[in-house]
């Protein structure tokens, strides 16, 4: 997480200050809860609240804490001096650090999965608006990295809106499933302290209490958590790929907006390079590569061992914040992304029809030709066009043995672009829905 590619809102989930915060909302709600049980006087539970709206010292918690050697304790101890050591030593009553630590970690990632999921869905506004804007814009289709079959770009952009569209759906799972909290003890027992401390902590900062942890929240949920996560960035990898290759010189159907002043080479000044999708092929990488990591923190030793923390406190911050941030850019990239429909043309009639060669194969086989013998008549001509630049139409008009099953009109009229965009409303109402 460096600041060329963070955003403050998610960096300041992740700030000290904030953590500290919620550890502190953590503990006095918990007082509460324990003061309205009889367990702890309830001028000590209100006494904790002095410290709210209060700024809590980085520094002094970070001295503390290279003296105890303990974040926690270092955080306890920092409160203590903020509301009196007598009024706080009711404090953190029966629990134990990773109550504390579990269920902060938890709301941080709510807090991101909700920035996220509002990135998401400005995204698909940006999705939506382009593919409806290039419904019928024809260009080729390719597989392989050949041309195959016309599409349009419109439902290039609609396809990028269904895959984002799951991951939407998918990244509100994750959310849900990763909102729990845990104030249960050391083993998770509540055996020094009652379940309704929990239930009213999560109640307080919206999670769910934990159906039943040890002394850490099970690490299956934050597994499903960043493997969507990386589902996520491998998608916007997906988009952001097609981007460079319509971008290629020798393609050139879009390409990310060139701004006024910006370079594109230090050596060539005719470059126009797609920087941004580049970088965000870099960033999925990236947040891909922290989903295994987190998958490997399910297996921690009986009720918990500390393996899964070094971890955590790298890729929590690392992942979100560098999601956001490429969501943020790839929205900005499709808004902005500039589309040459007349080199999609181009490009489409570069062979000279050779991309119709199904339709006069099924047209054959409709003849009474077979498959096997249709296809033969069909490749020999297309290799024609390959090999030799010929015209596709022109080939098939020529050869005897395809004009003695097809008329010159029927030849003619499998090379109508519109044959192959006439379902283009029925799946753009099965992406969008029906106005």
């Amino acid at each position: 997480m460096i600041p060329r590619y963070s955003r403050p809102d998610m960096v300041a989930i992740w700030a000290p200050e904030t953590k500290f915060r919620i550890w502190f909302e953590i503990e006095a709600h918990a007082c509460d809860a324990q003061a309205a049980l009889g367990v702890i006087p309830k001028q000590n539970a209100e006494a904790v609240w002095k410290a709210d709206g209060v700024t809590f010292d980085v520094a002094r918690i970070d001295e503390i804490e290279a003296v105890t050697k303990h974040d926690v304790i270092a955080f306890l101890t920092h409160l203590a001096e903020i509301v009196g050591n007598e009024e706080a030593r009711f404090v953190h009553q029966g629990m134990t650090s990773s109550d504390v630590l579990d269920t902060t970690f938890n709301i941080q990632l709510v807090r991101a999965a909700d920035i996220l999921i509002a990135d998401l869905e400005g995204l698909l506004v940006a999705l939506k608006r382009r593919a409806l804007e290039h419904k019928d814009t024809v260009r080729i289709g390719r597989s392989h990295g050949i041309h195959a079959e016309p599409t349009t770009m419109g439902l290039t952009f609609a396809r990028f809106y269904a895959e984002m569209d799951r991951n939407l759906a998918r990244m509100k799972t994750a959310r849900q499933e990763v909102a729990t909290g845990a104030i249960s003890g050391a083993v998770g027992t509540f055996a020094n302290i009652d379940p309704s401390v929990e239930e009213h902590v999560c109640t307080k900062l919206g999670l769910t209490p934990e159906p039943i942890s040890t002394q850490v929240i099970p690490r299956d949920r934050h597994a499903a958590f960043f493997a969507t996560l990386g589902v996520i960035a491998s998608s916007i990898e997906n988009v952001a790929t097609e981007i460079r290759h319509m971008q290629r010189t020798e393609v050139l159907e879009a390409e990310e907006f060139f701004s006024a002043g910006q370079k594109g080479s230090s050596a060539m000044p005719h470059k126009r390079n797609p920087v941004l999708t580049e970088n965000l092929t870099g960033l999925a990488r990236l947040v891909r590569s922290m989903a295994l990591p987190a998958m490997e923190n399910v297996a921690l030793w009986h009720e918990r061992d500390i393996s899964h923390s070094s971890v955590e406190r790298n890729i929590g911050p690392d992942a979100t914040v560098t999601l956001d941030f490429a969501l943020a850019r790839l929205t900005t990239v499709i808004d902005k992304l500039v589309v040459y429909p007349e080199h999609m043309l181009r490009n489409m009639n570069q062979y000279k029809g050779l991309v119709m060669s199904q339709r006069v194969l099924l047209a054959l086989t409709q003849k009474g030709v077979s498959r096997e013998d249709a296809y033969t008549l069909v490749q020999r001509n297309a290799m024609k066009v390959w090999e030799e630049g010929r015209d596709f139409q022109t080939e098939l008009s020529g050869d005897p043995d395809v004009t003695a099953v097809l008329s010159q009109d029927e030849i003619a009229e499998k090379f109508d672009h519109g044959y192959h965009t006439k379902h283009v409303d029925t799946i753009f109402a099965r992406v969008f829905g029906t106005a």
